[in-house]
């Protein structure tokens, strides 16, 4: 696509999830599904991720796909370093590393191949305390992640730099 350059950068996990845990259980229990880590994940333009819990939540929908710093989450393991969970605690799709996640806000950009648009920070909610530790939300504001819109079909392949 003209004017779209690929971002340089590395995946170090991807993450699927058939059922939701936290959105849409505001005052009851989480659910128990687990996240997986897969090496790969299916992007389909418009829809979502293949096999995970928001393809086809909603026409348009503004977080077919949730993008996530690595370098956020150690900055957060080392905030809180009694705690260990792993990155998949988070419920967010792709693990990045070296990328500015919210500059790409209302850009066009392309991973391996595959065309996004980012419509907005995955802002983190009330359900990161529970996930992680207490005050992982308020430690969060601002970098929560990446939401954005899956723009072509394809497939994003773990790729540690």
């Amino acid at each position: 696509m003209p004017g779209v350059d690929p971002v340089p950068m590395g995946i170090r996990h991807l993450y699927i999830s058939p059922a939701h845990n936290y959105f849409g259980h505001y005052g009851q229990e989480p659910g128990a599904t687990p996240t997986v880590e897969v090496e790969e994940i299916y992007c389909v333009a418009g829809r979502g991720i293949q096999g995970d819990r928001f393809l086809d939540f909603k026409p348009d929908y503004k977080g077919q796909i949730t993008f996530f710093a690595y370098e956020t989450f150690q900055l957060l393991c080392a905030r809180y370093p009694g705690v260990v969970e792993p990155p998949s605690v988070l419920r967010r799709n792709v693990i990045t590393e070296g990328l500015d996640l919210l500059g790409l806000i209302g850009q066009e950009f392309e991973i391996q191949g595959v065309r996004f648009s980012g419509t907005g920070e995955c802002a983190p909610c009330e359900w990161m305390n529970h996930a992680f530790t207490g005050g992982a939300e308020a430690f969060l504001k601002g970098r929560g992640g990446l939401r954005a819109r899956i723009l072509s079909d394809g497939i994003l392949r773990r790729n540690v730099l």
